[in-house]
């Protein structure tokens, strides 16, 4: 726990049993440089270093490089406000550690495993394990000729379980620009799979506003849901070392709960924030930027995020949906381009759905799903899917003709598919739960074979006597 803060003529002494390891010799922002004593041991990189402030503040110094003579260039984890130079710092020779069991459920921590929720030491949590895991290694059964069909995760979202399955073990991006609704979705699914499956979350907040985690944690404690979720945040006001390394807190929660032979829906916004982190660790430690102007190690660090999340021998698995944010609603960002080729699933959310009021805004168009395969979903599900991605690809190359020349010029066959496609699009439009107080209409779980059958009755013409604005944020489609 953090010590209790002192007036500023008696400083904390962090404790008097324990001999410094050196002291601060510069302070550049988030970047401090430790002088080791002579005779003392310098830590490996990513060992920990803390120190205290003027006024009593513990700072963690995480080891970033060996600058030789017994210098240490660090990334702060905290603010370093009030930090002094020549202040006594203490090596614990141990990477970042967090404190980890079913304690941590409905409580909140920071990168370093301090909780953020005044509710004083996380109880229950015998044990505290590094946040930086080597990746397990993957076993085939040679001799098995059967193929393991992966098992669907029904999300109760329509877009999502008709085009975008989820399956355990599987990495989805929702990918888009700010105000487009990254947020709202992931909070849906949270409401949704934690009420509907009984599972276990963990909510990873990377750089993202305090505004909304504040209003996360309240949301799931006003609905019940809290006592199933464990959060860990490292919010935009921190500095970019937490930022970067937040993500691992949420993935070693997350892996815990895998040891239990548990399903795990791991929830990370915004994973471009952990890109954003690294850069600028990158670029504060000097290093040369590559060309396009992220660090060099970006890939390689997005891949061993990635390769953290799968499903393990005896049943566990890890199902993470991972908010992106483009920059400039830029697709060919490199940034976006490294965590986009990681996903099985990307879906991305257009801002002219968004100007029309089509929540949730997600182009289907231009996203994709790699489980959207009739092994996994089934030859209806599969054929059902594709036959209405290609009314919305006519609807597409029809819309410019009917903007200039009106609906009544086409041909009867081509009526037909542009007025069943616009329904489709307010069909898969839907209220959600988490915005209940914004639309004033009540969230709706849609069961997938009430998803699927309203599809098929609008593509069979059941519903031709209707108008598009009546599938307009609806659950199941309307009986007629």
């Amino acid at each position: 726990m953090e010590k209790q803060s002192a007036s500023p003529q008696t400083p904390v002494l962090p404790d008097a049993e324990r001999s410094p390891s050196g002291r601060i010799s510069s302070v550049q922002g988030p970047v401090v440089d430790v002088t080791f004593y002579d005779g003392v041991p310098p830590p490996a990189v990513y060992d920990c270093i803390e120190t205290w402030t003027y006024d009593g503040k513990k700072v963690v110094l995480q080891c970033a490089e060996h600058l030789g003579r017994g210098i240490v260039r660090c990334i702060a984890l905290q603010e370093t406000l009030n930090l002094q130079q020549s202040a006594p710092c203490y090596c614990t020779y141990q990477p970042i550690a967090i404190p980890i069991g079913d304690g941590c459920f409905g409580r909140v921590m920071d990168t370093s495993g301090r909780p953020l929720d005044n509710k004083g030491a996380f109880e229950n949590c015998p044990h505290r394990v590094p946040i930086r895991q080597p990746v397990q290694e993957v076993t085939f059964d040679l001799r098995s000729k059967k193929r393991e069909i992966p098992e669907l995760l029904e999300t109760g979202i329509k877009y999502v379980d008709l085009l975008y399955p989820l399956i355990k073990g599987s990495r989805t991006g929702v990918i888009g620009g700010a105000g487009c609704g990254k947020t709202v979705i992931i909070l849906e699914l949270i409401n949704n799979i934690v009420k509907s499956h009984g599972g276990a979350c963990v909510f990873t907040g990377i750089g993202e506003r305090i505004r909304e985690g504040n209003e996360l944690y309240y949301e799931l404690h006003e609905s019940g849901l809290l006592h199933k979720v464990m959060l860990a945040f490292g919010q935009m006001d921190q500095p970019p070392g937490t930022r970067a390394e937040v993500v691992n807190t949420g993935l070693t929660m997350a892996e815990y709960l895998v040891a239990k032979n548990k399903d795990v829906l791991l929830f990370m916004d915004n994973l471009y924030r952990f890109v954003q982190g690294g850069q600028e660790v990158s670029t504060i430690l000097g290093r040369v930027p590559a060309e396009t102007g992220y660090q060099p190690t970006m890939a390689s660090e997005v891949n061993a995020v990635q390769e953290r999340i799968r499903s393990v021998d005896g049943g566990g698995s890890i199902t993470a949906m991972q908010a992106v944010y483009v920059p400039a609603d830029d697709m060919t960002d490199p940034a976006v381009v490294a965590i986009f080729s990681t996903l099985d699933g990307n879906i991305v959310l257009s801002r002219d759905l968004v100007q029309r009021g089509m929540y949730p805004a997600i182009d289907p168009l231009q996203s994709s799903c790699a489980n959207l395969d009739p092994a996994v979903v089934g030859l209806k599900h599969f054929r059902l899917s594709q036959e209405v991605i290609q009314h919305f690809n006519k609807h597409n190359a029809l819309k410019r003709i009917v903007a200039v020349i009106g609906i009544d010029e086409l041909s009867k066959v081509d009526q037909l598919v542009y007025k069943r496609a616009e329904k489709l699009y307010n069909f898969m439009t839907q209220p959600f739960a988490v915005s209940e107080v914004f639309t004033g209409k009540k969230g709706e779980y849609v069961h997938l074979e009430d998803n699927i059958a309203g599809c098929e009755r609008i593509l069979a013409g059941d519903y031709d006597q209707l108008e598009a604005p009546d599938f307009y944020m609806i659950g199941k489609a309307p009986r007629v």
